[in-house]
């Protein structure tokens, strides 16, 4: 499961991930959690932003969760490319 995104802020720290098993998906999306998450939320990156499932969030984390994933679509889904494509990810660390 690479991570591509660390969200961290003084309260949670936030990983943005995709799973191995999405390289055969076609739509563009990532899985989001904190550390103590068991059932991750899935956003969805194309068209538009927008949650998919909201996992063990509450609905105020998935709505930050998916400002995050809009505010950082565009370095998200060139992360996507570049899994799909085989090639190295790097991480993408953000303190808040």
């Amino acid at each position: 499961m690479p991570k591509i995104l660390l969200y961290i802020t003084a309260h949670v720290i936030w990983n943005f991930l995709f799973y191995n098993t999405d390289f055969h998906e076609n739509k563009a999306h990532v899985h989001v959690g904190k550390r103590s998450t068991e059932h991750l939320c899935k956003i969805w990156l194309e068209p538009v932003v927008e949650l998919a499932k909201q996992g063990d969030l509450t609905d105020t984390q998935a709505r930050e969760v998916v400002q995050i994933a809009s505010q950082y679509q565009t370095q998200l889904l060139r992360q996507w490319n570049l899994f799909k494509q085989g090639k190295p990810i790097r991480i993408i660390k953000v303190k808040k």
